[in-house]
C-alpha cells in the first residue's frame, strides 16, 4: 500500500480541476492582453475566475490579484504593505512560514523596520495580551500572523487580531495559505488588509495563487512589467492555473462541510490509534478540533535512536509524510516551529496531513508501521 499523508505540503489535483484546465489549454490559448478575439476569450476566463473567487470570499473582484503562489503573495503584502505605507514597525510570531519570517528579517537587517515577535505558548497559541502591548507601545505597526500553522495546525483568532489592529490603526496581513479552501473567509467582515492563497493546498494546480488587498490600502506593484492585473502585477497571466484555481476553490467551498467532518474524523481516529498502539507518543500543537486545522497532525515519537531514520523508514514502507514545512526540506537544522514552542526540534517528529482522498484503512496501515518501528527501537 502507498499512503500520501503530506497534504499540507501539496495536494493531488482534483480530476474536475484537471478537466477544466485541459479544456482551457486546448481551446483558449490567446494572450489575455491581446485585443483580438482569442485574447478577449482568455481575458474573459480570467475575469470570470476572479469573480468566482471574490464571490466565495465575500469581497470585490477588484481586491483579488493573481500571483504565482503563496510566497509571492506574502512577499508582496509584506514588502509593499510596509514600504508603501511608511510603516517602520512589524509584529509577527516565531512560528510563521519562512516566506513571512525571512522577508521580515531581511527588511529588519536592511534597516527598513524594527521587528517584534509576539509571545506564543507551548501549543503555538498567540498571547493576545502581549500582541496588544506591542501594538500599544510602538508606532503604527504591520502585523503578520498566519491563520493556521502549517506544521502544528494551531489556529489564530483572525477576528480578535483584526479588532486589535483596527483599534491601534495597524495593517493586518494574514498568511491564509494553509487555511484557504478549508475554512470560509468572509472578507466583508474580517478586518484584514491582506490575505493570501496557494491553489495547490486544496487540490488545485501549483504555480498559482492570489493576494487579497483591502481597497482601503494602497500599494505599488511588487513585480513590474506590463499592465496586467490592473497594473499591479506585471507578466502574462497563467490562464490555465487561474481557471484551475477558481475551480478548485469552488469545489472546496461546495464540499467544505462534509470534507471538514470526514477529515477531522480521520485525524481524531489517528490520534486515538496512536495513543493506543504507540506508548509515550506525544502531540505537538493544538489537537482540540475547535483550535486546530483539521488537516494537520504533528506527532513526536518515543523512538529517539532512529530520529534521523524515521521518515526514511516510513518512505521505504510506502508512506509519505514530512518532518515539517516542505519549504525547509533538505536542511538539517530541525523545525523552527517546534524549536519556538520548546518541542524536540531535532527528534522524531512527523507531520501527517490529510485530505478528502485519504481513508481509515490508510490510517490503520500507517499506525501499524509506526508501532512496529517504535517497538523495534524501543
Amino acid at each position: 500500500m502507498k499512503v500520501y499523508f503530506d497534504n499540507a505540503a501539496t495536494t493531488p489535483i482534483d480530476p474536475e480541476v484537471l478537466k477544466e484546465m485541459y479544456r482551457v489549454m486546448e481551446n483558449h490559448y490567446g494572450n489575455p492582453s491581446s485585443i483580438h478575439a482569442h485574447g478577449r476569450e482568455a481575458r474573459s476566463l480570467i475575469e470570470k475566475s476572479r469573480r468566482t473567487i471574490a464571490k466565495l470570499l465575500q469581497t470585490s473582484p477588484s481586491e483579488i490579484f493573481f500571483t504565482s503562489g503563496g510566497t509571492e503573495a506574502d512577499n508582496t503584502a509584506i514588502r509593499c504593505g510596509i514600504i508603501d505605507n511608511g510603516i517602520k514597525h512589524a509584529i509577527s510570531s516565531p512560528l510563521e512560514h519562512h516566506a513571512v519570517i525571512h522577508t521580515l528579517e531581511n527588511m529588519q537587517k536592511a534597516g527598513a523596520i524594527k521587528l517584534s515577535f509576539v509571545d506564543i505558548d507551548s501549543k503555538g497559541n498567540i498571547d493576545y495580551n502581549h500582541l496588544e502591548e506591542l501594538l500599544k507601545n510602538n508606532e503604527r505597526s504591520f502585523v503578520s500572523l498566519m491563520h493556521a500553522n502549517n506544521e502544528l495546525g494551531t489556529l489564530s483568532d483572525m477576528e480578535r487580531i483584526g479588532d486589535l489592529c483596527e483599534q491601534y490603526n495597524a495593517l493586518y496581513h494574514a498568511d491564509t495559505v494553509q487555511a484557504m479552501g478549508h475554512y470560509q473567509h468572509d472578507l466583508s467582515k474580517l478586518k484584514v488588509h491582506f490575505a493570501v492563497c496557494a491553489g495547490h493546498k486544496f487540490h488545485g494546480p501549483k504555480g498559482i495563487g492570489f493576494l487579497y488587498v483591502n481597497h482601503k490600502v494602497k500599494i505599488k506593484p511588487f513585480i513590474y512589467g506590463g499592465a496586467q492585473e490592473r497594473n499591479m502585477r506585471g507578466g502574462t497571466e497563467n490562464i490555465y492555473g487561474i481557471v484551475g484555481l477558481a475551480k478548485a476553490i469552488e469545489i472546496a467551498y461546495a464540499e467544505m462541510g462534509q470534507h471538514c467532518e470526514y477529515i477531522q474524523g480521520l485525524k481524531s481516529y489517528m490520534i486515538d490509534q496512536l495513543k493506543e498502539k504507540v506508548p509515550n507518543v506525544k502531540f505537538n500543537g493544538e489537537i482540540d478540533p475547535a483550535k486546530s486545522l483539521y488537516t494537520v497532525l504533528n506527532v513526536s515519537f518515543p523512538c529517539h535512536d532512529v530520529a534521523d531514520m524515521l521518515l526514511f523508514n516510513l518512505d521505504i514502507a510506502g508512506i509519505s509524510a514530512s518532518g515539517g514545512s516542505a519549504c525547509s526540506s533538505g536542511t538539517d537544522i530541525g523545525s523552527h516551529v517546534l524549536n519556538a514552542i520548546g518541542g524536540n526540534s531535532s527528534g522524531p517528529n512527523v507531520r501527517f496531513s490529510f485530505s478528502k482522498y485519504n481513508t481509515r484503512e490508510e490510517v490503520d496501515f500507517v499506525v501499524t508501521k509506526l508501532s512496529e518501528l517504535c517497538m523495534v527501537h524501543a
